[in-house]
């Protein structure tokens, strides 16, 4: 099986950062748990980049225990996340923000 170096764009980060301080505001540690879970996520792409489905543009994977997709590109041999999103937001601003400045 093939293994691909993962990159995260600094939007992507944003997108993380964003969202682990919206949970650690729910609750104590919630933010810390999202943010391991979307990195084991993340993680998995070095194996598993490129057989998920396309929107907005880019392959989208669902993340496991959150509601949230991780959206990205193949580079030649990289891996590049380029969003974090709540799938709770309205499809037309993830559109938006998927389709750049």
């Amino acid at each position: 099986m093939k293994q691909r170096p993962v990159v995260l764009s600094k939007d992507a980060v944003n997108d993380i950062e964003g969202a682990r301080a919206f949970y650690d505001r729910q609750e104590t540690g919630l933010g810390h748990y999202f943010v391991s879970c979307l990195v084991s996520d993340i993680e998995s792409l070095a194996f598993f980049a490129g057989i998920h489905s396309v929107w907005f543009g880019h392959h989208r994977m669902l993340a496991k225990r959150f509601p949230f997709s991780i959206y990205y590109d193949l580079q030649e041999e990289l891996v590049v996340v380029v969003a974090v999103l709540d799938m709770r937001r309205d499809p037309s601003a993830i559109a938006g923000r998927l389709s750049g400045p």
